[in-house]
């Protein structure tokens, strides 16, 4: 594709960060840096006509939605998550994906992409908060956790707020080749490529957990996840048949004896990378792992990323 002309659509009422990261990385004139030059624009429902944001205020598109239709690329930031959005605006979308056009959307902007049916058959991210409810309105689409964007080829997702940066510097990186990317991000000051999911920026403090025949059971656990735990183990503490005590953990948790306490466990770890300085082994420990190897693989497949780039992200200390 060219990668000349980018729209950024402006929807009622629209996110100023999100806005802000396509104006960052596509409206600035860096091609002093060697970047090339953008023809860039922002397009509301009327040019000139003020757009409410979240956060205050309001923000006055240059163009109208229609001007978007012969981008090479259009960019739907975040906003407020709404029933249904003006046909005008999921109009334009589908005409300049018809045109050719790359669609980009960043955190709740994917609602908007949603609405489209373009997404239909796809995978696409959105804001982990609002992942369960995207799930629900668009069953067609597959959700993910694990990334912080996904690359359709000319639908491209992008997760949470600053997961737009990462979006739009791949798209850049697609088209114009790592070194613009690098020299974009160097001018914004961040990295070219971040690693992991955005499974590692939800909060999941331990749980208190509220069962009714088992949770004498988890209590025991979560109080002592340094120790071997088996199911047999566990059904004689909770004095029923392994059997019966496998049945009654799922209806009551939701998941296995072994998931629960591997959740636990990395939960734990978490906790630990956050707010000590205790080396890996000894966080492997602590949480019940035993290994630090042990550790990276059920922390990446939980979390999205490994212990240590988790601690240099997250360390209160």
């Amino acid at each position: 594709m060219a990668l000349t002309t980018i729209a950024a659509l402006a929807t009622n009422p629209m996110a100023m960060f999100e806005m802000s990261v396509a104006c960052e990385v596509f409206g600035l004139d860096r091609t002093d840096d060697g970047v090339p030059p953008f023809t860039f624009i922002t397009c509301g429902e009327q040019a000139g006509q003020p757009v409410a944001t979240t956060s205050g205020g309001q923000f006055v598109p240059s163009h109208s939605w229609a001007d978007a239709v012969d981008a090479d690329l259009v960019v739907i930031p975040a906003g407020g998550v709404r029933e249904s959005y003006p046909e005008a605006l999921l109009e334009t979308i589908r005409e300049a994906h018809r045109r050719g056009a790359t669609i980009l959307s960043i955190c709740t902007g994917a609602f908007v992409l949603g609405e489209t049916g373009l997404l239909d058959g796809r995978s696409a991210v959105t804001h982990w908060r609002y992942a369960e409810e995207f799930a629900r309105r668009f069953p067609r689409t597959r959700v993910s956790m694990d990334v912080l964007y996904i690359d359709e080829g000319s639908i491209i997702t992008g997760a949470g707020t600053a997961a737009g940066i990462d979006a739009c510097l791949h798209l850049v990186r697609r088209e114009l080749g790592s070194a613009v990317a690098t020299r974009i991000a160097r001018r914004m000051v961040v990295p070219p490529q971040r690693d992991g999911g955005q499974r590692q920026y939800v909060e999941a403090p331990l749980p208190e957990t509220s069962c009714e025949s088992i949770q004498p059971v988890l209590n025991h656990i979560t109080e002592n996840l340094d120790e071997p735990h088996t199911v047999p183990d566990l059904a004689r503490l909770a004095m029923m048949s392994e059997r019966t005590f496998a049945r009654r953990f799922v209806a009551e948790t939701g998941t296995t004896p072994h998931r629960w306490i591997v959740q636990q466990r990395v939960l734990r770890a978490r906790e630990l990378l956050e707010q000590t300085d205790l080396p890996v082994d000894s966080v492997a420990s602590h949480s019940g792992f035993g290994s630090a190897a042990l550790l990276r693989t059920h922390f990446q497949s939980v979390v999205g990323t490994s212990p240590q780039r988790y601690r240099r992200e997250f360390s209160a200390r």
